[in-house]
This record gives C-alpha cells, structure tokens and sequence, in this order.
C-alpha cells in the first residue's frame, strides 16, 4: 500500500533551499541575520572562542539529558544527540552521540518554518515536539525531538535541539516494533511538530496525551522532560554567549563555521580523484514470514568538490525494512563524518552543503507515507552508510595521506532485541521493558594502517557505551550467564576486523513468559564487509533455548559458558519474529564483528600469535584462516611457510583460472589503488597489475580484470560466518573470493547473493576517472 493520503504531500522530506524558505516567512516572523562584511570582520581569537563555547553548549545539553532521563538508553547506551542551529535551522553544532540524527535534525525545523510560522506560529518560549520521519528531526517514529526557538530582541536568533531514541512509544509490537507491520498505522503513531511548551511552561495536556500511548509512560514521561530541560540548558547557554560577544558577532561566528566546514571539506575532495564508485547491498529479510532478499545499490560521483550519492536501482519499500528521505540522508552522515570529515569541526550545515543526493521515491531507504519504517535507521539507513564508506574507502584508498581514513564496515547493523513482561520481584509486580542495548559493544572495522577496535562500539556513536549489566540486572528481572568477547568473530584481514561479544540471559525474578520480538539483519548475507581481500566480520545469531537444565545448573552452583552446555531444544531466531522467552529458558545473542582489510595471509604471524593468545581467534582460526602454525606459544616460521602456501594452493585449485600470461607491470612506477592493485600508464593505457607479484590483471583496452574466481559454501568463508544462509532466505548466498593468478593474495572476500555485481569484472569500477566513471 503506497497511494498518496490527501495531505501527506506535506510531510515528505526534500532538499530545502534556504534562502527561498526566508523569503517565505510571515513579516511578523523576524529573523536575525548578518551580512558577509560582518562575517569577515571577526578576528581569529573570538572565532575559537565562540566556536568552541557553542561546542560546549551541545555538551552541557548532553549532560542535562543524562542527569534527568532514568532511562538506560540515554543514561548508559548515549543513544541520543544534540545541536544548535542558525535562525533557519541550518546545523552549526552537533553533539558527538548518534551522527545519523544530524542528517535529519534540519529538516524538522525547515518544515516547521514552513508549516507552522503563521498557524499556530513561533514564539519565544515555544518548544516543539515531533517524531515524524517523514518531517525530520529522527529516523523512525523511536527517535523523538524537542526542539526550541531562541529569540534576541524580538528576533528568530537560532535553534537548540535534543533527540533520543525512546524505549517504547505504542504500536502493536514491543518497544515499538512490529517485525509483521504492513504500514506504518501498526506502529507507533507519527507525530508532526506540536508545541508541546509554550511561553516557557510545558503543556500539560499535550505532556499527557504523548505518553498515555507508550507501554512505560514513566520513562517517556522523564525524557520528555529532559530533553524540554537539556533545551532550557541550552537556551541559557546561548543567550549567555550573546550578551558576552553580541549577537552579531555570535551569528557572524555561526555562518563562518559552517562555511569553514564546507571549504575544508571541497578543499579535501579537490585533491582526490574524480570519478564514479559503486557499491550494493542487502536487508535480509523484510518481515516475519518473508524469505527474500532487498537491495540497496549507490553510485558516488565525486567531480571537482562535490559529491553526488545517486541511489537509483534500489528495491521497492516493504515490510519493516524501510526508511524516509530523514534515514537516507542520516545514513550517508554516518560514513561523511568520520571518514572525509573527522579533522574537520562537525557543523554539518556546511558539510551537508558539499553532497546532493538522488532517489526515486517509494524505495527502502526513501520510502513513501504510509511505509511500515520502524527499524529505518537500524536496517536501510545503517546500510546507506555501510555503502558510502565503501564508496568512500575505494576513493581514499588510493591516496597516500587520506588513505589511513580508509575503513572496513563496523559490525554491520544493529541486532535488536525486546523483551517485556512482569517484573515479580518486589511487594507489587510491575510491568516492565527492555531494548537489549549490549549489541553497543559491536566491533570496529579494520584500516590499511590498524586493526579495528575490539568491542569498540558503533560507527554511528562515537560516545557510545555498552550498559552495565549489574546495572541491567537491577532494573530487570533478567540474570546474565554471560556477556564476553567471542573469539574469529572479527574479519580476519592484513589487518583484523575488531571482535564482537555475545550474552546470555534467563528470566529471573518473574514466573510468566517475557514477550520477545527480534528485528535484525546481517544473518543471510554479510552487512560487516572487508576491503581489499579482508573478509566480513561474523555473521549475527540469536539463539532461544527451551527446555533448559539451567535452574538445576545454577542450583548446583555452576554456570554455563556455551549454549551446548545450557542444553535443551534450540530456536535459532529468523531477522524478523515475534516470540517469548519463559522461565528456565536462555536467550543467546552474537552481534557483528568488524570487517578485515587486506589479504588475511599476508597479516604478520606475530600479530596472529598476539590475537590467539589474547582470546581474539582461536587455534584453527590461526592455523586455517592466517595459515600461522603457533607451537607452545611462539610462531613456527617453517610451519607457517608451508601453511600459507598450502592456503595459495587451495584457493588456486578450487578456483576458475584466467588463460596465464606473462605479463608484468613495473611496481617501481606504479600508483597505489588499495593494499593489492596498483595502476601504470603505459601509452595511451592505463594498465592494473597486482601490487605484490606485479602480475598484469588488465587494462583499459579490454576493460576488464582477469583474475582467478571462485564461489561455494560460506562455510568455506571461515569461522566467522556462524549461521546458514539457508535458515533465513530462500535466495542463494555464497562465498565469492577473487585472487591474484600470480601470488595467489586475495582481491576481493564476501559473504554475497550469487548474483551479487563483480566490481572486478569492470575495470571502470576500479579506474572510474580513466574509463570515464
């Protein structure tokens, strides 16, 4: 069901051009601006002052929040974010939380000037509310906004806002997910911008009516006052550096970050190469029931200073697994902001400047009214993200100082999981629900220079945290077996993706079955993908145990430490599902490691010998994935020798062989691509060869790589991939590895549809300014 509803036209999210949206406010909507002069007129000293006391506004609103919210997804997880805005809404500082919600904060307050400037109006001592994805200011309808005017002298001066992810707000399904949604009326209720303040006070009535809809009107409750509170803060802050420096020369410092930030970005992409990159992925799953798989596919043209993400050929949205223009955009500033922009100060209103983006409306990650878009920002626009980092990575590879900013997907996407039910524990039994926030501790991916983080967090929060379990413990009436790093689930690579964790819980403290819904990804096709050979990070598992021995276990004064010794009949939960977990039963989940970079054989044995002694690989890992041979502790160089050349040998016979040639290219002349490929001009051809052996792969008169090719089970991937494809989705899943014919290094390692496209079957995808992008 996508047909237009008469009105929704104005709650669908487009790019803005601001100057237009001035000249349209009402003349009883004044707003404060300053001319270019004025801008220019700033001296150095008070530019980085200024700058970085509105830096610290965002940083007390963040503090405000945490100290007022008693939820753990704020108060642990920091899954939340901040920013303060010019008099059109445009981002001059965000905070250092969840990035994603900057590419979607703008848009709120756009659309708000634009609707909500003569009916109801914009006042000093307003506040709004809003968590509309098709409006902005989140991702799904979890994200919630409040959002303030701040006015000088009768004037429109700027903009503070604050955004979390609430716990629950309603719809059929727990935390406000319903893996089986249709259409976004079996979800929480979208909410367009209401004032929920006015004239400084907080609406009663409307307080109430938000949160008589959630399942823990308690905890919806506190964060609405936080984030009306961390907007006081914020407020407070600001008109403080007003009445210090004057309005004029705090607007003036505004403007300039977000042009600084620009013109440091351009001057970033000018010394790059132009071209066009490509990259495709996938969402396993859509809904319960479903077997398929659905596609994201971006092409980045990068020309000159600007950048243009052109997502033309994704699939139709459907079922669960869909997000608005807000989460696109949302997912393409989570691979901008670390990765082209982490030297550069985050005011995203700059940044956004240098980037245009194409869609065709109505797909999973710009999906229509009435679109079901609950898991938008952990499923499409996570993915988005994954994407343009690969785009991003096959740009910066080649470049000798940006090249380190190169970096393999980061745990793939989020496993969410729900549970709800009746906590017995005290006089009165309550009700209680719990988002599992322990996937926080997902691993980072590896980089040509580093390994990636283990357990290190999200791409997407750089100020995220795993919550304490004790701390979980206490608040619900679950008892944690287990919460420990899980060894061979970093992608092995040069360089190792970082590790992943797995937890074990059971009920305790409650005698009736907790209510559990599942809504993942990254299960059937790998979403945590390696560069330049590296192999993805683990594929996610959920795992229900039932009939457990576990309350005579833990009687006898033992505790498990694998699921085969919890016992009992074992569930192995699909990406979308609605269950329940009893007493004397064990929920078991495993999230994503990180994506490896580079050829995992060529990683030296010493780091290998470290990784096996600390936990982060085991003994056949070592010995089958790295080809190292450790004997009591140390590295048996002759051993490995042999192992790693055995390796070479089994890629070559399992694999289809190009017709040999002689061939080789002069490395002494040669361009760097990425940790494998380097070009050579030689006449009117551009010419690739392997980096190692200087093997000739191909050049641009055949316009094609000729390297060594072969597909099979993914079991054959490694130890990382810890499920079956087949458990999940009808579409064929393979191990798809391309080597060079030469030395045998890995070019290319992914766990992928079988028709997944080559990107070395082309050699424009790998020479895209030569061969004309």
């Amino acid at each position: 069901m996508t047909a237009p509803i008469p009105g929704s036209e104005v709650f669908s999210s487009r790019p803005v051009d601001v100057e237009a949206l001035r000249r349209s406010l009402p003349p009883d909507l004044p707003v404060h601006s300053v001319t270019q002069e004025q801008i220019d007129a700033v001296d150095p000293l008070t530019y980085e002052v200024i700058r970085h006391r509105l830096w610290s506004v965002t940083d007390e609103m963040g503090e405000a929040l945490k100290r007022m919210s008693g939820s753990p997804i704020v108060t642990d997880a920091n899954d939340f974010d901040f920013a303060v805005s010019d008099e059109m809404g445009q981002e001059v500082q965000v905070g250092l939380y969840n990035t994603m919600l900057v590419g979607a904060v703008d848009l709120a307050i756009y659309w708000t000037l634009q609707h909500r400037s003569l009916n109801p109006g914009i006042l000093e001592g307003d506040m709004f509310l809003c968590n509309d994805p098709w409006v902005g200011g989140g991702l799904h309808q979890s994200d919630v906004i409040v959002y303030q005017p701040v006015f000088h002298d009768g004037a429109l001066f700027g903009w503070t806002s604050a955004i979390c992810h609430e716990p629950d707000l309603g719809g059929s399904g727990l935390g406000s997910f319903d893996p089986s949604a249709n259409d976004v009326f079996s979800e929480s209720l979208p909410t367009p911008p209401v004032k929920v303040v006015r004239d400084f006070e907080l609406q009663r009535d409307v307080a109430d009516l938000w949160v008589r809809r959630s399942r823990v009107p308690m905890l919806v409750g506190l964060d609405l006052r936080a984030k009306v509170g961390a907007n006081s803060v914020g407020r407070d802050r600001l008109l403080s550096v007003i009445e210090q420096y004057g309005a004029d020369t705090v607007k003036a410092v505004m403007k300039r970050m977000m042009t600084d930030a620009e013109s440091r970005l351009r001057g970033k992409l000018s010394d790059l190469p132009d071209g066009t990159w490509r990259a495709t992925g996938y969402q396993d799953q859509a809904k319960v029931g479903d077997r398929d798989i659905h596609k994201i596919t971006v092409a980045m043209t990068k020309r000159d200073d600007h950048l243009t993400f052109d997502f033309t050929g994704t699939d139709p949205q459907v079922g669960v697994i869909n997000c608005t223009y807000a989460g696109m955009r949302g997912g393409v500033m989570l691979a901008l902001l670390p990765i082209l922009a982490g030297d550069i100060p985050w005011s995203a209103g700059g940044l956004m400047r240098c980037f245009d983006l194409v869609s065709e409306e109505g797909t999973i990650n710009n999906a229509t009214f009435p679109a079901a878009v609950s898991r938008g920002p952990i499923g499409p626009a996570w993915l988005t993200g994954n994407l343009i980092a690969e785009c991003l990575a096959q740009m910066l590879d080649r470049h000798i100082e940006f090249g380190e900013n190169v970096q393999a997907s980061c745990c793939g996407t989020w496993d969410t999981a729900v549970v709800a039910g009746l906590d017995e524990r005290g006089e009165v039994p309550v009700p209680f629900l719990n988002i599992m926030m322990e996937p926080m501790a997902g691993g980072y991916g590896a980089r040509p220079v580093a390994d990636g983080m283990d357990t290190g967090g999200l791409f997407c929060i750089p100020m995220g945290r795993v919550p304490d379990t004790e701390m979980t413990e206490f608040l619900y009436p679950l008892l944690t077996l287990w919460r420990r790093e899980e060894p061979d689930s970093g992608g092995p690579g040069r360089h190792r993706g970082g590790v992943s964790a797995s937890l074990a819980v059971t009920p305790h403290g409650t005698s009736v079955p907790m209510g559990l819904v599942f809504a993942s990804a990254g299960k059937a096709v790998a979403q945590n993908s390696g560069l330049a050979g590296g192999l993805p990070g683990n594929t996610g598992l959920e795992i229900l145990a039932r009939d457990t021995a576990i309350t005579t276990i833990l009687s006898d004064g033992a505790i498990p430490g694998s699921v085969a010794e919890i016992g009992g009949r074992q569930e192995i939960g699909a990406c979308y599902a609605e269950s329940y977990l009893a007493p004397g039963e064990v929920l078991y989940m495993h999230w994503q490691g990180g994506g490896g970079y580079g050829d995992p054989i060529r990683r030296d044995p010493g780091a290998v010998a470290v990784d096996l002694r600390e936990g982060k690989i085991s003994e056949a890992g070592a010995t089958d994935t790295y080809g190292v041979v450790i004997a009591d502790g140390a590295v048996d160089d002759d051993a490995t020798t042999r192992r790693r050349a055995d390796i070479r040998g089994e890629r070559k016979d399992r694999s289809t062989v190009p017709a040999t040639q002689d061939a080789t290219i002069d490395l002494t002349r040669a361009r760097r691509l990425d940790d494998n490929l380097a070009t050579v001009t030689i006449g009117d051809a551009e010419v690739v060869g392997c980096a190692h052996c200087g093997r000739l792969l191909g050049d641009t008169t055949t316009g094609r790589l000729d390297v060594a090719r072969y597909e099979g089970p993914t079991s054959t991937a490694g130890a990382q991939v810890t499920s079956d494809p087949s458990e999940y989705v009808d579409t064929e899943v393979v191990f798809r590895q391309q080597c060079c014919p030469g030395c045998w290094t890995a070019l290319f390692s992914g766990v992928v549809p079988a028709d997944h496209p080559d990107r070395l079957a082309d050699l424009a995808q790998i020479l895209p300014a030569v061969a004309g992008g």
